[in-house]
């Protein structure tokens, strides 16, 4: 039996060696060059006999039960007729019997006057150059909702930057509604504690709503996240993350809700053969992308998944879904904008521009917005939020942008 897992995050590291060790054998397909996500980049020192790691390498297809991959260290020969790759020159497919997407998300930025010039980043991309040693700027916000606003802070203010504030756009009475996930997940306590020195500097209700030149605009929210007031200061880098959104393109025909993958107990998905773990089912943290990585290997291959597992990921979605309602991002959003507010970085789009529409594919037609290079990754939901149209989850057939020349390369479909 094949399993190939798809992401090299803590979920799909964890179906990966799971899978292994249950008898399966395993390839695991990852863009970047080294395993971790962006939890543990660069850090995972990942290595285990029974998994093939693709690294560098797109999976831009799934077909029936195939996978199509690009990029460079992909072998040449393999192919959907040569599953053991050799050679050169085939088309670059791979079959699986069990398939694992393990993708996980991306920052979800909302857009405000100044958010597409310099010095204005996802607070993910922060984090990712904070652990190469990189802050870009000296004085710097961190603005968004959600406790990953905490670790990127703490990660700037650790290699010397001034940290001028974090706004958090909830409140944290929000909380107070989820006693029992707080009760079965009494460890995040402790993680919070480990970023008491960023503490002082954390205002609640509070969000950046412009930036012009070093002069960022902290407005004080209601809770509809509507200013009733606002004030100055200075920095030269905001980091902005309000969420996340998951990387469900591969899977655009799979059951969802709220944009994340739906999965039973085992974590399969609506789609036969196909399991989904980590934070393409939801938002809850590393300990539980892993243990539902556990779950998804064990199923995937045809195993009962250990039942430490099971409750690790029962406890840990307790508390995914309480951080989802705790940090719901609020309508009163959209009353930051002004009419030449850019919405599509991509293609240019200004919030005048939004003509109206009834689909997401009526919007895109007749404004541009989300037909960039970014496919609509950044701007599409906050699109569709600000013209009221449905949002259809960037459901599209090909994941990820690809030239022509290798659409030609696949074989002519005879039938």
């Amino acid at each position: 039996m094949r399993v190939v897992v798809v992401g090299a995050g803590p979920a799909g590291m964890a179906a990966a060696r799971t899978a292994a060790d249950a008898g399966a054998e395993v390839w695991m397909v990852d863009s970047e060059p080294d395993a971790g996500g962006q939890y543990l980049r660069g850090r995972a020192k990942f290595a285990h006999a029974g998994v093939r790691h693709l690294r560098n390498t797109e999976v831009w297809m799934v077909e029936g039960d195939v996978l199509h991959l690009r990029g460079n260290d992909v072998p040449r020969g393999l192919s959907a007729d040569s599953p053991n790759p050799s050679g050169s020159g085939a088309p670059r497919r791979l079959p699986f019997d069990s398939l694992v997407i393990a993708t996980g998300a991306y920052d979800r930025a909302l857009p405000f006057p100044g958010w597409d010039g310099p010095g204005v980043i996802t607070a993910g991309a922060a984090q990712a150059l904070a652990k190469q040693g990189v802050t870009l700027a000296e004085r710097v916000v961190v603005t968004g909702t959600g406790p990953f606003l905490l670790p990127v802070a703490t990660a700037l203010q650790d290699l010397g930057a001034t940290l001028v504030g974090v706004y958090e756009a909830s409140s944290p009475t929000r909380w107070l509604r989820e006693a029992k996930a707080i009760t079965a997940n009494r460890h995040k306590i402790g993680e919070l504690a480990s970023y008491r020195k960023v503490l002082p500097r954390l205002e609640t209700r509070s969000a950046v709503i412009a930036k012009h030149g070093d002069r960022v605009t902290v407005a004080k929210l209601d809770s509809q996240w509507r200013p009733v007031g606002h004030r100055t200061v200075h920095a030269d880098l905001v980091c902005v993350g309000y969420g996340f959104l998951p990387r469900t393109d591969l899977v655009p025909q799979a059951s969802r809700t709220n944009d994340f993958l739906d999965v039973d107990e085992h974590q399969r998905t609506s789609l036969p053969h196909v399991w989904a773990a980590g934070e393409v089912t939801g938002i809850g943290g590393a300990d539980l992308a892993e243990a539902e990585g556990v779950v998804a290997g064990a199923a995937a291959a045809g195993q009962r998944p250990p039942a430490q597992a099971l409750d690790a990921v029962r406890r840990g979605r307790l508390f995914a879904g309480a951080l989802a309602r705790a940090h719901e991002v609020q309508p009163g959003w959209k009353s930051w904008l002004r009419p030449d507010t850019t919405v599509c970085r991509c293609e240019k789009v200004r919030l005048e521009d939004l003509a109206e529409a009834t689909s997401m594919r009526e919007l895109k037609l007749t404004s541009r917005v989300a037909l960039g290079r970014c496919q609509g990754r950044v701007c599409a939901r906050n699109a569709a939020e600000l013209t009221g149209v449905p949002f259809d989850g960037q459901r599209r057939v090909i994941a990820v942008p690809i030239p022509l020349g290798e659409l030609a390369e696949l074989p002519e479909d005879k039938s």
